[in-house]
């Protein structure tokens, strides 16, 4: 875990006892999230999760603002309890008047996406691809059948891959 974001991640706690004169229980903190999502708060299970790609690519505007808004879902839940909405005025509240911060729902991260093999399958359509993960391709050699929607033949592998 890095350290800077565990600082950040005291420092907004700091400042929202500060404000609100009051303690707050500190979460447990993961770097464990993959995919499009720079971070998650879990909010019954006191849990931050953030994501180490986007975190790395995006580390000064990801501490100043990711992390000040996942512990913001947190403060916000603590003190307003369970029926608020996540982007609601109590949490908007806390990114304004105690972070400083606009507000903003989502983040404009650019997401790079790896490459992945699709494993191309036909029926007796004409012309008709579907493109099988990796998964569902071993599951087809170990017997597992898919059929057309159109006209019901079983899906058979081409030989063919390719990248995405």
């Amino acid at each position: 875990m890095p350290e800077q974001l565990h600082a950040r991640v005291e420092a907004c706690y700091q400042l929202a006892e500060t404000f609100f004169n009051q303690r707050f229980e500190r979460p447990q903190v993961s770097f464990k999230l993959r995919g499009q999502k720079a971070g998650v708060a879990h909010l019954n299970t006191n849990l931050l999760r953030f994501n180490p790609q986007l975190y790395r690519e995006n580390r000064e505007h990801f501490l100043k603002q990711t992390v000040a808004h996942e512990v913001a879902h947190l403060i916000a839940h603590q003190m307003f309890g369970g029926r608020i909405r996540p982007h609601g005025e109590e949490w908007q509240l806390i990114m304004q008047g105690v972070y400083e911060l606009t507000p903003d729902r989502c983040h404009s991260y650019e997401i790079s996406r790896r490459q992945v093999s699709r494993y191309i399958y036909r029926c007796a359509c004409a012309g008709q691809d579907f493109p099988f993960t990796s998964q569902r391709h071993a599951l087809v050699r170990k017997g597992r059948r898919y059929f057309c929607r159109s006209c019901r033949a079983t899906l058979v592998f081409s030989g063919e891959q390719r990248i995405e």
